[in-house]
């Protein structure tokens, strides 16, 4: 397969995204309406700020993990990460986007290749990454785009 195939030749242009202050609830409606699995948040210059997946939405209802601990002198001592189950309860009680969102967000360029976009896909184990040109929002690539392509490639 060669390099011409890119980023901007097989992404989505019209792109769902929320913004951070949507509720849990208007994602989950967007993700069941539009039978998609994800969405970009975006701020109001498009700049992509977060994402949203079924993930995040999943690990929101998932139950607590409560550290482990022991009492010293009726002192709780935690054996695991305190910080942890903060970010937990965080995401549990959650009820805005800007609350469960995944900030660290993998993004790629309307020039990337295909290749490097599999690639990027494979190594960060992600489903889907948003595409940027001059750092605003133009599109979005899933694996089955990229899975649809490679085998459109095949047929001809």
């Amino acid at each position: 397969m060669g390099d011409e195939i890119r980023a901007m030749d097989i992404m989505t242009r019209d792109v769902i995204t929320v913004k951070k202050d949507h509720t849990v609830n208007q994602v989950i409606e967007i993700l069941m309406n539009k039978n998609i699995s994800g969405v970009p948040v975006v701020d109001d210059e498009e700049k992509v700020i977060g994402i949203v997946t079924e993930g995040d939405l999943i690990y929101r209802s998932k139950k607590l993990e409560i550290p482990r601990y022991f009492t010293i002198l009726d002192s709780y001592i935690f054996l695991d990460n305190t910080k942890k189950m903060e970010e937990q309860i965080r995401k549990m009680v959650g009820y805005r986007v800007e609350d469960i969102m995944t900030k660290d967000v993998v993004t790629v360029e309307e020039e990337d290749t295909i290749e490097d976009i599999a690639t990027i896909m494979t190594k960060k184990n992600v489903n889907r990454v948003p595409v940027l040109k001059n750092g605003k929002l133009v599109g979005i690539v899933t694996r089955r785009d990229i899975i649809r392509a490679y085998a459109s490639d095949l047929d001809s």
